[in-house]
């Protein structure tokens, strides 16, 4: 091959390449829900009250508000429930929550667990604290431990302080020596 037409093709090809550096066209992007809040705070501590009492108070890692909805994701979540007097009933950590502050109902998931001061424990995927009713519940597999008590099902309600843990679909379980699904 002729050595012009060799510098030719050569030419060409770095034109081709030139162009098609020079596009005007802006870089790919992906939006997350976290670009869309409207506040971010980090170190969140947010108190819940009914009739002036605290009832609940919320931590947070970091908190994306929502201000439409009247939702903040949450992330790093601890909530400590009270009782009217203002005794701590249980501790609820989660990787990640959400907390509807219109109606005061709140979310945990991700590797939940929740503490009485008395070391009674409740581990499961999904938790729900509803305020109307003050209960706790969860739609996912749940493994409950307490003084002796153990019960493993599918599904729980139960008050803030675990002293009426109710499943319909229980798996395994004791209480006060009396087997259930042994």
């Amino acid at each position: 091959m002729p050595r012009r037409r060799v510098l030719m093709i050569a030419a060409a090809a770095a034109a081709l390449l030139a162009a098609g550096c020079g596009s005007e066209e802006p870089p790919t992007t992906q939006s997350t829900p976290a670009d869309s809040a409207d506040q971010v705070l980090f170190g969140m501590v947010h108190n819940v009250t009914v009739d002036g009492l605290l009832r609940a108070r919320v931590y947070a890692d970091t908190a994306h508000f929502y201000q439409g909805a009247q939702v903040a994701e949450l992330l790093g979540v601890r909530v400590d429930f009270f009782n009217s007097e203002g005794v701590l009933k249980s501790t609820v950590t989660s990787v990640e929550g959400t907390y509807e502050w219109r109606t005061g109902t709140m979310e945990a998931r991700g590797d939940v667990l929740a503490v009485t001061p008395d070391d009674r424990r409740l581990t499961t995927a999904i938790l729900r604290y509803d305020r109307e009713t003050e209960q706790i519940s969860g739609p996912e597999a749940f493994v409950f431990d307490g003084p002796d008590q153990h019960l493993e099902g599918d599904g729980f309600t139960s008050d803030p302080d675990f002293t009426n843990v109710i499943t319909e679909n229980p798996r395994r379980g004791r209480v006060r020596e009396t087997d259930l699904g042994r």
